[in-house]
């Protein structure tokens, strides 16, 4: 938004930006007279359904501060009481959201009180106060203007030679309240905490679909990343709140007449906002688009109930896996979901086909768990060893532990390769194959996995190494 400008509603300024305030527009004066304060103003209307959506989104990012939220037409407030040792104390949770909303490109005001009207005044006045208790809110609410009251009690009041609300508390309750109305009073009385104050809580949704229209068309896919900030950082909060997480969420690029649906995987559950937008990122750097996008929707699909964990006492073993998915999930987004694969049990007698390589995102087919034991390492080709006097040799005589183990068939694949994964990485067709498997035990005290070739011309051969 250029500056200087300020928001107009009903042909009065309603909120101004620090350029325009430096040049005399105020909250309240008429359009004219801010043209004459400030001739090159940009006056934008006020669209209420966009504010309502904003202060929708900012709700669920500040689920991962506070699940107790209330929402007003024009305020979002958060009770952070029971949540000040978790973020060990006010000054650091409200630093956290300070910088959460900066990131979000909102401005702030912002306070903190022991009452939710009181909090919501000083911050409408700007005064950033952070009152820990009743006395200290008190002091600072007796020195705001009667503007925060309603308007009408607001005019009745300065007729009275009243300007502040320390005036207007020092006049009797009785008179006060049949000048004013008991509506306004008993507003007044919340604010300073001698009334109860109870809110609506916010309601977070059960399935999370968030949209935000874009205030112009954005024609380049990398530019979409700052809105869509703010859709991630709210899922985040969402997630929080629900002690879950997801596995798979889409950011749909809507267009003037089609959609461009972009699917962001993850390699684990996660919450983490950070995570959220590295993957992002890679995504949306190297994306064509179709046609400008107008506006965004992020859906999160594949949610589950985050399990809890406990951190290690020295090394985190846990936050080192949350950097390994981390980073494999960064790799398929800029290589592509099909270059990043894992391995998998499949479901064959064959050492050499008893796994498969699959797609990192891949749900891979459960496979029933062998009895006996198979090495950890497996050589890509069987290593051929000597023979004396009908026994394997290796570095000396090895001595035969437990065996032999039949290994046959496969004449169903006529020798030929199975998945595309072996040909790339220079396997060998293994087909029809009839062995006799040994575990045995070298001179230097090593466990070896080999076999007798049952076929033609015969042989011992090293196939894995135990660990």
């Amino acid at each position: 938004m250029p500056s200087p400008s300020a928001v107009v509603e009903q042909g009065r300024i309603v909120l101004a930006d620090a350029a325009a305030g430096q040049a005399g527009v105020a909250d309240g004066i008429g359009v004219a007279a801010a043209r004459m304060l400030a001739p090159a103003i940009t006056l934008i209307a006020r669209n209420l359904p966009r504010e309502s959506a904003a202060l929708h989104i900012l709700a669920c990012w500040a689920g991962g501060l506070t699940p107790k939220i209330s929402l007003t037409p024009d305020t979002l407030l958060l009770e952070i009481g029971s949540c000040l040792r978790l973020f060990g104390g006010v000054g650091k949770i409200v630093s956290t959201a300070r910088a959460g909303i900066a990131a979000q490109g909102f401005a702030l005001a912002l306070a903190v009180a022991p009452t939710p009207r009181g909090a919501q005044w000083l911050a409408q006045s700007g005064s950033s106060a952070i009152c820990l208790d009743a006395d200290s809110m008190r002091r600072q609410l007796e020195t705001l203007p009667l503007a925060v009251l309603p308007d009408k009690a607001a005019s009745t009041l300065a007729r009275f030679g009243a300007r502040t609300l320390a005036d207007v508390r020092r006049l009797p309750s009785a008179a006060l309240g049949r000048r004013i109305g008991a509506a306004s009073l008993q507003v007044l009385a919340q604010a300073f905490g001698e009334l109860a104050d109870p809110r609506a809580e916010f309601i977070f949704p059960e399935q999370f679909s968030l949209s935000l229209p874009l205030p112009a068309a954005v024609e380049t896919a990398a530019a979409l990343l700052f809105a869509a900030r703010r859709l991630t950082s709210a899922l985040s909060g969402w997630l929080i709140v629900r002690q879950a997480g997801v596995r798979e969420m889409t950011l749909c690029l809507q267009h003037r007449r089609e959609e461009t649906r972009l699917v962001l995987q993850f390699a684990e559950l996660t919450a983490a906002g950070e995570r959220f937008e590295r993957v992002l990122r890679e995504r949306l750097e190297n994306l064509p688009l179709r046609a400008p996008v107008e506006a965004i929707r992020l859906e999160a699909s594949r949610v589950d109930a985050l399990a809890g964990r406990s951190r290690a006492l020295f090394n985190d073993a846990a936050g080192e896996q949350e950097a390994i998915a981390a980073l494999l999930e960064r790799l398929c987004a800029r290589l592509g979901e099909k270059q990043i694969y894992r391995l998998a049990v499949h479901d064959d007698h064959r050492p050499e086909y008893a796994t498969q390589c699959i797609p990192l995102f891949a749900k891979a087919v459960p496979s029933e768990a062998r009895a006996l034991p198979r090495p950890l390492w497996l050589l890509a080709k069987p290593q051929s060893l000597a023979e004396s006097a009908g026994r394997p040799q290796r570095r000396g005589p090895l001595r035969l532990l437990a065996g032999p183990e039949r290994i046959e068939a496969g004449w169903w694949d006529g020798g030929e390769m199975r998945g595309e994964m072996s040909a790339e990485k220079g396997g060998e067709a293994v087909g029809d194959i009839r062995r006799d498997y040994f575990i045995a035990l070298s001179n230097d005290a090593c466990w070896l996995w080999i076999y007798r070739e049952c076929r033609e011309p015969g042989g011992w051969y090293l196939h894995g190494f135990f660990s």
